[in-house]
Parts: C-alpha cells; structure tokens; sequence
C-alpha cells in the first residue's frame, strides 16, 4: 500500500524564501520512496511524501519549522493510495 504525506506552511511575511530553504534541507531518516516540494502564492510551501506503507504506519514526517519563518501552524494529511478505477 502506498500512503502519501501532505505538509504544508505558510511562511511569515517576507520569508518565503527562507521557509522554501528550510524545509528543503530537512532529511528523513528513512528516505520515502518519492518527494516532491513546491510552493505557491502568498509564500506557502507543500511537501508530499510518499511511502510504502499502511496508511496508519509510522514513518518520520517534516517537523515544524522554528516560529519565525511561519505565519500560522503547519497543516498535515495523509491519503491512502486509491486503485485505478474505469475513469482512470
């Protein structure tokens, strides 16, 4: 089963760019089978993970990032894999 990690922050103004730095510089310890960072308008980042595992499994998640760079607290999801159906 493959279960992905959704993070996502919004960085405090005028730190988009730092915020950016910071998460990637973040090892896991293990490292996911894939991972993907992008960002977005109003300085948000987003990072997915994914893993080969049970949607409920322990795997090592991006801490927060120190207080400074974030304008609120960071969001957190996971999402199980779902087979392909007829749509695709």
């Amino acid at each position: 089963m493959t279960v992905a990690l959704m993070w996502e922050a919004r960085a405090a103004d005028g730190r988009g760019a730092e915020l950016l730095d910071w998460t990637r510089r973040q090892d896991l310890d293990p490292a996911p089978v894939r991972r993907e960072t992008f960002r977005a308008p109003q300085d948000r980042v987003l990072v997915i993970t994914w893993w080969d595992a049970a949607h409920d499994a322990e795997v090592p998640e991006l801490p927060a990032p120190p207080a400074e760079l974030i304008s609120r607290p960071v969001h957190r999801w996971r999402f199980e894999q779902v087979p392909a159906g007829p749509q695709g």
